[in-house]
């Protein structure tokens, strides 16, 4: 049985830190003035941004 090294997976996922698991969705809900309903919409940002984006939606 083949074991792998802990400095060997954590140059693993160094090499992969652009990888999708950087990202999250983040669903945010609008109002739509004319009828008053709500409408979703789902967007992918990077998980360093998240704070950004909802601070900036206020």
């Amino acid at each position: 049985m083949a074991k792998v090294s802990k400095n060997a997976r954590v140059a693993q996922r160094a090499a992969n830190a652009g990888s999708g698991r950087d990202y999250v969705k983040v669903v945010q809900s609008v109002k739509d003035p004319a009828t008053g309903k709500y409408s979703y919409k789902e967007l992918m940002i990077h998980k360093d941004k998240v704070k950004e984006f909802f601070a900036n939606q206020k």
